[in-house]
């Protein structure tokens, strides 16, 4: 098992990483908040999908702690992250006389461990004892991690939030073999995101597991080969995207400056989600491509290097990831001006030079309306 911490300004995360780690949780948690107030209940936090995997082994494990152990399942799908769930969380808590010391344990996947996350930050103006047990690709490489936590509203994704570090983030690579291979694909888009940004190694690693030649367009024409992590080498990826994760998030917790950078194709692929009305796109293939569409408008201005979209493009397209715009492109450019990136008439914008290198940049939004042009009607 790997260890890593993340140290808040508030808060400090354990970070523990480790096949069948998720059949130890209680323990492991228990040891990890030896030195903390104790908590007098627990309520596990899941979906529909997860509950039916993992919610009775979670709750046995949990029962380490002695005290009540309960449990809420939300509807799956990024259509329920929104205030009316977690309202129905806080039903569940004030019924059961839950308290400010007391414990939140999210189950699932970036959508359960964001309203989770949520809950615990605001119920009681904040809950002593968070715990993130991501179940997903996506989440365990970047959402559990780093205290980001909110729900979307009609005019956008994510505009009501805080920021909560939790205390323990158990990931167990294991239940990813459960995963259906288009959640798994979608969790390598912030895979391959990592790799853009900070860790150009990443997308080297990426491109071998393929087998595919990622600078030559006509080796990824056949889309229809699995492609199959080896378990040593996803485990060690995970950890390695963490790392990078925790690196960004120490020197700049609550996004002022460096952790911009991890919104990487996220300003477009955010306006695409809303677009798709929360159902069309998984926030995986809208990133994807949110990214290609970045890296085309910084070649385009000059920003850059040329190469590095045909490379993207091909290497998230041997992941069966989408690359092509779904919708008008102005279309997509009215969608991102509810983003909460935008401050003003400008909004902040994230190219790449190359891969590894990062280019923030706070644009007027008339510009970055012309800049998209680029990308066609």
């Amino acid at each position: 098992m790997r260890k890593l911490n993340l140290k808040g300004k508030h808060n400090s995360s354990a970070i523990l990483i480790g096949r069948g780690i998720l059949t130890q949780a209680g323990e492991l948690c228990k040891a990890e908040l030896a030195e903390r107030k104790a908590p007098s209940a627990i309520c596990v936090i899941t979906d529909t999908n997860v509950a039916e995997l993992y919610l009775e082994t979670v709750l046995k494990e949990f029962e380490a702690f002695s005290i009540p152990v309960y449990s809420h399942v939300i509807p799956a799908g990024e259509e329920n992250k929104n205030l009316d769930t977690v309202s129905k969380i806080y039903d569940t808590l004030s019924t059961n006389r839950f308290g400010r010391d007391d414990m939140i344990v999210a189950l699932g996947g970036g959508v359960t461990g964001d309203i989770a996350g949520f809950t615990a930050a605001t119920y009681l103006r904040g809950m002593r004892h968070l715990i993130q047990i991501p179940t997903t690709l996506l989440a365990q490489v970047d959402s559990s991690v780093g205290g980001k936590t909110g729900v979307d509203l009609p005019l956008g994704k994510n505009l009501v939030g805080a920021f909560r570090q939790p205390d323990v983030v158990l990931i167990d690579p294991v239940v990813l073999d459960s995963l259906p291979k288009e959640i798994f694909t979608s969790g390598m888009a912030e895979v391959i995101k990592y790799g853009c940004i900070w860790d150009e190694e990443i997308l080297e690693l990426a491109a071998k597991e393929t087998a595919i030649d990622t600078s030559d367009p006509k080796e990824t024409a056949d889309l229809s080969r699995d492609v199959n992590w080896e378990k040593e080498k996803i485990e060690s990826l995970i950890a390695r995207c963490v790392a990078i994760k925790i690196r960004v998030v120490e020197e700049d917790e609550t996004e002022e400056g460096l952790r911009r950078i991890l919104n990487f194709g996220h300003t477009i692929g955010h306006g695409l989600e809303k677009l798709a009305n929360f159902t069309g796109l998984s926030h995986g293939e809208a990133v994807a491509i949110g990214m290609v569409a970045a890296t085309q408008l910084g070649e385009a201005a000059g920003i850059t290097d040329k190469g590095c979209y045909d490379k993207l493009k091909n290497l998230l397209q041997c992941y069966e990831l989408p690359v092509a715009l779904p919708y008008p492109v102005e279309e997509i450019y009215q969608a991102m001006m509810t983003d909460k990136k935008k401050q003003g008439g400008s909004l902040y914008f994230i190219f790449v030079e190359r891969f590894g290198k990062t280019d923030v940049r706070k644009l007027p939004v008339e510009e970055l309306r012309q800049m998209m042009k680029v990308l066609g009607d």
